[in-house]
């Protein structure tokens, strides 16, 4: 017990991986670790070019931005990766590619480590001739994991309660949604799903919602969910006991108690809920938890996590960057790789 005691109260290594530094990403990198929000006892490695680092901290001096750190006081695992003037947006591209497999290879080599990625631009990987569809998918080849999910999750900083989004199907067309679902992909998800709320609360509460308006009105506005979608998460129910499940639920009206527990510490609280496709639960998300909002994915051996939002091309360079996200991204990875090494010690 002793030796638990004593691996638990190991400090945690956050990993960040920098993301394509034409954008946001080291910018937001050096606010965020500035913030008091952060807890004190991690230890970070960044993952990057040291000179763009460097040259970032010198440019947001010059504009006269004080609240951020010198990347020079941080462990950073330079990475050198050629640069080609003419072809910059391949270049970076290429450069936020190999910071991500780098990162992922310290992670693995460490077992109380947890993953921060910036963000990338999923153009510039496909001209640099990365064909993945995003980092979430080069994380499970590498891992060598098939079934993972993108849960977006959220703590109050009211209630201090975890809002958990978790998505059947990512970035696909709309009109595929109806086709890629199934009773199979919904059930391996509420698997994901049950198994990560398991690491912090024994009996986890979820929520499915219906695809269609008024999860299909019994079939007048849509037959998914009186055909198949209801009968999923009865068979599923009836297999997981230790979860309570309920749905399929109205989209329009299944997010409501995630805004009254948002806001009210008295409010009836659940523990996620399972959205059918990227929008409808993107736009909840980003309403209720505006800024706090992380991208997490789940059934990786680590905790990964990353800011909820783009590379912000247009802003880059100009200090006008928020950092509020990726402050939440290294307290979600700190909080979920505490709670998920406490959850297995016993």
């Amino acid at each position: 017990m002793n030796n638990q005691i004593n691996k638990i109260d190991d400090k945690i290594k956050i990993i960040i991986s920098v993301g394509d530094e034409s954008g946001i990403g080291p910018e937001i990198i050096l606010k965020a670790l500035f913030s008091k929000e952060i807890p004190n006892n991690l230890d970070f490695i960044i993952v990057g070019s040291k000179i763009n680092l460097e040259n970032t901290f010198n440019n947001l001096k010059s504009l006269g931005i004080e609240n951020i750190v010198d990347p020079n006081n941080y462990q950073v695992h330079d990475i050198k990766i050629p640069f080609e003037i003419n072809k910059q947006k391949k270049s970076y591209g290429n450069a936020s590619f190999f910071y991500l497999k780098k990162a992922i290879e310290i992670v693995q080599e460490n077992s109380n480590a947890a993953l921060v990625t910036g963000p990338i631009c999923k153009k510039s990987w496909a001209l640099a001739g990365h064909n993945y569809s995003g980092q979430t998918e080069l994380l499970a080849e590498s891992c060598q994991v098939n079934n993972v999910g993108m849960l977006f999750t959220a703590k109050s900083p009211i209630t201090g309660w975890r809002f958990n989004t978790l998505l059947a199907t990512t970035h696909i067309p709309l009109c595929e949604v109806p086709n890629q679902l199934s009773t199979k992909l919904i059930h391996t998800k509420l698997d994901l799903f049950s198994k990560f709320c398991k690491t912090y609360v024994k009996k986890p509460i979820l929520k499915v919602a219906g695809l269609n308006p008024h999860a299909g009105e019994e079939g007048l506005l849509g037959s998914e969910e009186k055909n198949w979608i209801n009968n999923a998460v009865i068979s599923w129910g009836q297999l997981n006991n230790t979860v309570q499940v309920s749905g399929p639920i109205s989209p329009d009206t299944c997010w409501n108690s995630s805004a009254k527990a948002w806001r009210d510490e008295k409010a009836p609280t659940h523990d996620g809920i399972l959205a059918m496709y990227h929008d409808q639960g993107l736009i909840p998300i980003k309403v209720i938890a505006l800024n706090y909002s992380v991208n997490t994915t789940i059934g990786l051996p680590f905790i990964r996590t990353s800011p909820d939002h783009g590379t912000g091309f247009d802003i880059a360079g100009k200090g006008l960057a928020q950092s509020q996200s990726m402050v939440e991204a290294i307290k979600a990875a700190f909080d979920l790789t505490k709670d998920s090494r406490l959850f297995n010690a016993h």
